[in-house]
This record gives C-alpha cells, structure tokens and sequence, in this order.
C-alpha cells in the first residue's frame, strides 16, 4: 500500500504506463508524504465499452483511479493529490478532465502488508518524510 488502480478503456504502449506510473508515484510520494517504494500502481486497460460514466441521458465512456492508501491524511491533501493525478493522467493517456473519477478507501498500516519491509506498515504520521 498504497496501491494505485487506473481503469481505462483504451490501450497504451508499455513505456507510456512505465512513464505515467513513475510520475504517479513520485507524486503520491511528495504530496502524501510517503516512501515511493510503497506505491503501487496497475493501469487496467478494461477494452471499449468497459467504463461508463452514467448521465441523465446515454452513459459516456469514463475513467476511473481508485486510491487504497493509509488513513490520516487531511482531505485538502487528497484533494490535491487527486486533482495532481487527474492531470497527470489526462495529459498523458489524452482523456478528458471529467472522464475520470478518483475514488480513496483509507486503511490502518495493520491492513497493509509489505513482506520487502518486514510485515505490516506503520499507521501514518504527519511527522512521515517521504524517505526513511
């Protein structure tokens, strides 16, 4: 944790997610004051027609990026972060701002477990840097 998921209905080259993964990760790492080698990130290229964004008329194709992260952050920093990822992902993958939804589920550190640390994270602090 904290694991980043971006549902899209189109496909990109490898190196187009590699590129916009790192800059998702950086970005969490800065914004939510966290260790970068925690972040995960997976961009699911569900195929046309996988995501609909409903309206009062025909459903539009949507985008969408769930954030599981660790509970504690303030909402002004999650709106930020979002709004940064927003960006990032509408400048890179070429969708329109309001095709895409961001979505937080918050966790204790003891519901994220990274065996490369050593078991389960710490809940977060506001006194977390973004390198150990």
């Amino acid at each position: 944790m904290p694991y980043l998921q971006l549902e899209v209905t189109r496909s990109y080259p490898a190196a187009v997610k590699q590129q916009l993964a790192k800059r998702m990760g950086e970005t969490y790492a800065e914004i939510m004051q966290a260790d970068v080698k925690r972040v995960t990130v997976s961009i699911r290229e569900l195929g046309e027609g996988s995501v609909w964004r409903c309206t009062d008329d025909e459903p539009v194709p949507g985008a969408l990026l769930m954030l599981d992260i660790r509970a504690g952050r303030p909402k002004e920093t999650r709106a930020l972060l979002a709004k940064t990822l927003i960006d990032l992902c509408t400048e890179t993958l070429q969708l329109a701002v309001n095709q895409l939804n961001v979505e937080f589920t918050q966790h204790t550190g003891d519901e994220m477990y990274h065996a490369r640390f050593g078991g389960f994270s710490n809940d977060w602090s506001p006194d977390e840097t973004t390198r150990p």
